[in-house]
């Protein structure tokens, strides 16, 4: 249970950065960079969570590379 709540909590942490970025249309804060490094790691998790068969893990950072995925590609969308 403990693991659900983490997962739950860590995914959803960029949610209000993206609904900022989708209604301000502006990526001058974000680091593209940053975004890359994240996508990696949580894209790592999700191979380990499948490796040891854990849903928790496999759901919430695939959550994760998903969200943080689109915020790249707002990244390359909306900067100027």
């Amino acid at each position: 249970m403990l693991g659900i709540i983490a997962g739950i909590l860590t995914s959803a942490s960029m949610v209000p950065q993206l609904v900022k970025v989708l209604k301000e249309k502006n990526v001058e804060d974000l680091s593209w960079i940053m975004l890359l490094v994240l996508i990696s790691g949580v894209s790592l998790w999700v191979w380990y969570g499948i490796m040891k068969e854990e849903w928790p893990i496999i759901l919430s950072n695939a959550f994760s590379v998903l969200l943080n995925g689109t915020l790249l590609i707002c990244y390359f969308i909306y900067k100027k």
